[in-house]
């Protein structure tokens, strides 16, 4: 069984969304467990609609939750050992759940995890890992928001976990990674994005394949399994294409509703257009996955439905399914057994 935490309160919709969304992944997943943390008399309401759920399920109530714009200062002093983001993450930590999945604010949730979980060792600071829909299929963009500014190692470390990531979700041996610049030529970009190449290039990793620099474009295109950049930089990037796409469509709404003939054209072709429309659905690729902690963390949109929180589920059992954490521990000790040079007589 793969035992996954809620906390049943984060989100703009709480239990309302939770829910029912893990009544969905249960569906897809029967070997699910899981741990609902929140307000008890707001949870049950919901949990009674769904029986399967109801018995595939533990309640723990907590009385605090935390609000979506609270400081992550101001989360941890009102929350720690007692809200239901705390308590979710807190279940990983023991043992007792093997994934948490929140809706929650993300400053706090991060925060939280931090705190409770700790980063890996030689991991100074955690990435958040989304899914990036592409015209090749999917591809792992880190880090779109946890991290803002990151120096050579930071980003090596990224592309690591990465890399990681990419293994257990696409079941590849060696993920194509690439650094995100403002060019591709070796040349460009800033000091921290070239020794990061640098230091890529000289790993020469057995379950990694650097490809070098990929510009904005690149990120549909699906040039590389895994794009690295810094969270500022991530962030702007993942919500101008969550824009974007919206945008597509309601261009092709308006376009497909001003004149008869166009009506008449949507007809004939909306079994394309609905197509489309399912692969520019932002709820198929909720999830962010917190990469560098001792524990897997995920954090869904705060504003998704049912079925974009059922996907961030469907994330959260994938990563532990595939062993995430082993995966990512793995290739931090072998990179760092790669750079430790022995000391001998002819050395010395």
């Amino acid at each position: 069984m793969i035992r996954i935490s809620l906390d049943v309160m984060g989100g703009d919709f709480g239990p309302e969304v939770v829910i029912p969304g893990a009544a969905k992944a249960l569906e897809r997943h029967p070997d699910i467990t899981f741990l609902l943390y929140g307000q008890s008399d707001k949870c049950e309401p919901f949990l009674e609609r769904f029986p399967k759920l109801r018995a595939n399920a533990t309640v723990h109530h907590c009385e605090v939750a935390i609000g979506m714009d609270e400081k992550p200062s101001q989360a941890l002093r009102r929350g720690r050992g007692v809200s239901s983001m705390w308590r979710a993450i807190d279940a990983v930590k023991d043992g007792t759940a093997d994934v948490a999945v929140s809706a929650g604010n993300t400053g706090a949730l991060m925060a939280m995890a931090m705190f409770c979980l700790r980063t890996m060792q030689g991991i100074e600071r955690p990435a958040i890992a989304g899914i990036w829909p592409t015209a090749r299929g999917e591809s792992v963009v880190l880090d779109i928001g946890a991290t803002i500014g990151a120096d050579a190692k930071q980003l090596l470390d990224f592309a690591l976990m990465g890399g990681a990531m990419a293994r257990a979700l696409f079941d590849i041996d060696s993920p194509t990674v690439g650094l995100l610049n403002v060019g591709a030529e070796e040349v460009k970009g800033n000091e921290e994005v070239k020794e990061a190449g640098r230091l890529l290039r000289e790993a020469d990793l057995d379950g990694l394949t650097y490809y070098g620099f990929v510009e904005g474009d690149d990120l549909g295109k699906g040039t590389v399994d895994v794009v690295v950049t810094e969270g500022f930089t991530g962030n702007i990037a993942l919500k101008a294409a969550e824009g974007t796409a919206r945008q597509m469509a309601n261009f092709l709404k308006m376009a497909m509703s001003r004149t008869l003939m166009a009506k008449i054209g949507y007809l004939f072709a909306r079994g394309a257009f609905r197509m489309l429309r399912e692969k520019l659905d932002p709820r198929k690729s909720n999830g962010g996955v917190f990469l560098g902690l001792n524990g897997i963390v995920i954090k869904s949109h705060g504003g998704t439905d049912a079925e974009g929180y059922a996907a961030a589920i469907d994330v959260a059992y994938d990563m532990v399914k595939n062993g995430l954490t082993k995966k990512i521990e793995n290739d931090l000790k072998n990179y760092h057994a790669g750079r430790e040079s022995p000391v001998g007589p002819e050395t010395a």
